[in-house]
């Protein structure tokens, strides 16, 4: 292990990430690029590009203009605006094609409402042969690593009684055929069986071989080499095809479902089934919508779908405009980057370079600062996409939740994801979850999507952040320090060895010391989390006091109640209790002109406005610099009774609420510079606290918080947040209150 302040300050410049990989950028200062194109992100760090990746402005321009200039009709319409819009959706038909090199001779593209329906599409209308008697039925075999959504096509095969097979990811070549005439002997077999596999994992970045697409289709891989029948595959290309080229004349998958927002950012809501044209033939569906009939009859069961594979599954007026935004977002990725290899290289680069970083990354005691979850050391963009799955672990090597990783992200607007991303079998597997702990923590009240991080101990899922093509060496620092900064017990140590072994360089560089030393890097954002005044030695010593003093008296020393949710404080030495907690607490929040609710996170000037409650004359009051101050009563009286109802949602949770007026908005409105209006939680709806509740217990009531009625804070963990925070990041914890 060598020492922090050399080793990693070293590692941290641009200088020896080029030595890591030489394939940055497009031939342009990706900076300039990133102020041109994406000058909204400014300040943010944002690594959720398998989740949704960014739209580059002159997309947008481009498709607003396209759109002011020509008039597009209807399609199913034989007049000149939509006869134009038949014709450029046809045009960008063969566009998909092209860029997947393919042509409309082999693949037919049919536009759906998202990748997941396009899988629908596939398992509604795969011509499945249900098993009965001594014929054998079809097969709907998926790798284990597969999103959610491709495992759900088994909600449809169950009930026709086809047979499910899971595979894991060792299975396809462990116990593929030696023999190939073995596969073929005896008489031929025309049951259709359906293999699903992605070329990307979604969870991992691991990249599964497109050779399997051939392999299967002949029955060389299991599990089509023990089953007799005619093989079908499913790639599903949706987390691949962000930053990686798919050649469908190299790997003929029979359907490729695909997000367009995956690839360009814009439009959302818009994806496609790429489906080979002598698979199209057989897939049968019932239902028929606008457009799909060549005849049909209203008082007889009688219907003839169009010939056009095209026109069959394309149910009603398709979102024709989205579509034909596609062709500017091909135009525009091309102009940027050149091609999907240069792409490719440039993110797979950044996420080798993240890797490496945190792999060696050591506490002070030498335990790692992460649990890496991969089946590669990122050496090859064949092999790993651009993709990093982790899980933070503290000095005595216990995973720290990664619900309390992701809110400190967003306290440094550094955006991630976390969670199980939708692939359970991947999380399981990864994090040797079994069956019964995933029925247990059901249990337990975990289910996807939430954030109880960790049970018992074990963590529910993790920490996974990924990169785009405009994605920056700057995004990778930002990163490494905020987990140094924030998650590190100092002094830092490497591992030497591991980075000897992953060729990494090592040249003495000044630019990350900032880091150790607890000076702001890039704009002031970052806390220092070396400078900290408690050694260790001093909060092992904390802890040994407060285990002496369980069971003895406390004192609250104060009281801050907070009227208006992420506004000011206003500190009270007495004050009534409420059913929903303290009187008027969070009572009322700022919402913008939709309805969503504004927090400090979005908006840092709520800090500056500071409400008084006076019981006495019952009116809450509001103070700002440069305005004046602006009083409302705490109750409904005559003149307000019919004050607008509306909805809002905080935490996740519908509330109801009751407009306070234009008066308040104005003011507001005019102090933030942005249109936004008061709401109060209407008296009639109660909203119940969720977790920590005895059952059998009537759950408590809450205001406008986000989880609990009350926050108790002790001074030491004030006293050390305060000592951890920087001179120009600085904090007043009770003047501004809690990031809600």
């Amino acid at each position: 292990m060598e020492s922090y302040s050399r080793e990693l300050s070293g590692l941290c410049t641009f200088e020896s990430f080029e030595g890591i990989w030489p394939h940055y950028g497009f031939g342009t200062d990706q900076r300039e690029l990133i102020q041109r194109e994406f000058s909204r992100i400014k300040d943010i760090t944002y690594l959720d590009h398998a989740g949704t990746t960014l739209f580059p402005e002159s997309q947008i321009k481009r498709f607003y203009e396209d759109i002011s200039r020509n008039v597009y009709g209807n399609p199913h319409s034989h007049n000149p605006s939509s006869r134009l819009t038949h014709d450029t959706v046809e045009s960008v038909r063969y566009r998909i094609l092209e860029h997947f090199n393919t042509t409309p001779e082999e693949y037919s593209v049919i536009f759906t409402a998202s990748c997941t329906a396009a899988l629908k599409l596939v398992a509604d209308s795969f011509p499945w042969v249900s098993a009965s008697g001594e014929r054998s039925g079809s097969q709907f075999c998926y790798l284990t690593d597969n999103h959610t959504s491709v495992v759900g096509i088994r909600g449809v095969t169950g009930p026709k009684g086809v047979q499910t097979v899971p595979v894991s990811p060792q299975e396809v070549e462990a116990r593929a055929s030696k023999n190939h005439a073995a596969v073929h002997s005896g008489h031929e077999c025309s049951v259709p069986h359906l293999f699903c596999y992605p070329a990307q994992s979604n969870f991992s970045g691991r990249k599964y071989p497109l050779s399997y697409v051939r392999g299967v289709q002949s029955q060389l891989l299991y599990p089509a080499c023990e089953h007799r029948g005619q093989w079908f595959v499913l790639l599903d290309a949706a987390s691949f095809v962000g930053c990686s080229p798919l050649d469908l004349k190299q790997h003929p998958a029979d359907f490729v479902p695909i997000s367009f927002y995956k690839m360009f950012g814009f439009p959302t809501g818009l994806g496609a089934l790429l489906v080979r044209n002598n698979a199209a033939e057989l897939l049968r569906k019932s239902y028929f919508g606008g457009g799909t009939a060549a005849a049909y009859l209203v008082e007889e069961d009688y219907f003839v779908p169009k010939s056009n594979v095209v026109s069959r599954f394309e149910d009603g007026t398709i979102s024709f405009l989205d579509i034909i935004s596609l062709h500017h977002g091909f135009d525009v990725l091309h102009k940027l980057t050149g091609n999907m290899v240069n792409i490719q290289l440039h993110t797979f680069g950044l996420a080798r370079y993240s890797y490496i970083m945190l792999s060696c990354l050591r506490h002070n005691n030498g335990q790692p600062v992460a649990q890496i979850y991969c089946d590669n050391e990122f050496k090859d963009a064949a092999e790993q996409g651009a993709v990093l799955n982790f899980n933070l672990l503290d000095c005595h090597g216990q995973v720290v939740g990664y619900s309390q990783v992701d809110k400190m992200a967003c306290l440094f607007n550094i955006h991630m994801r976390t969670g199980c991303f939708c692939n359970t079998g991947a999380c399981q597997a990864y994090l040797s979850i079994s069956n019964q702990e995933v029925r247990k923590n059901l249990q337990a009240g975990h289910v996807c999507g939430d954030n109880i991080d960790l049970v018992e101990g074990r963590p529910t899922g993790s920490v996974r952040i990924s990169f785009g093509y405009m994605s920056t060496f700057e995004d990778c620092q930002s990163f490494l320090k905020f987990i140094i900064n924030c998650f590190v017990d100092k002094p830092l140590r490497l591992d030497k060895e591991r980075l000897v072994k992953l060729r990494s360089v090592a040249e003495a560089s000044d630019e990350l010391t900032s880091v150790s030393n607890g000076r702001t890097v890039s704009e002031g954002k970052y806390l220092n989390a070396s400078d900290a005044s408690v050694s260790q030695a001093s909060t092992t010593e904390a802890v040994l006091k407060t285990k002496r003093n369980r069971g003895k008296d406390h004192t609250l020393t104060n009281i801050f109640i907070y009227p208006i949710k992420s506004c000011a404080a206003f500190e009270v030495t007495e004050w009534p209790l409420g059913p929903q907690g303290l009187l008027y607490d969070r009572t009322w929040m700022v919402v913008n002109e939709n309805g969503v609710c504004l927090s400090q996170k979005r908006e840092t000037k709520l800090c500056l406005i500071h409400p008084h409650i006076c019981l006495a004359s019952s009116a809450l009051r509001l103070h700002a610099s440069g305005m004046d101050p602006i009083t409302l009563p705490l109750e409904a009286t005559e003149e307000n009774l019919n004050l607008r109802k509306c909805q809002s949602k905080v935490c996740g949770d519908r509330v109801q609420a009751l407009d306070c007026g234009e008066r308040v908005s104005v003011w507001l409105s005019t102090f933030l510079g942005k249109p936004c209006r008061l709401v109060r939680q209407s008296s009639d709806f109660s909203r119940d606290l969720k977790m920590g509740q005895d059952k059998g217990v009537c759950p408590a009531t809450l205001s406008l918080v986000n989880e609990a009625q009350f926050l108790l804070i002790n001074r030491a963990s004030v006293a050390l947040l305060l000592d951890h925070i920087s001179n120009n990041f600085v904090i007043l914890l009770f003047q501004t209150g809690p990031l809600e």
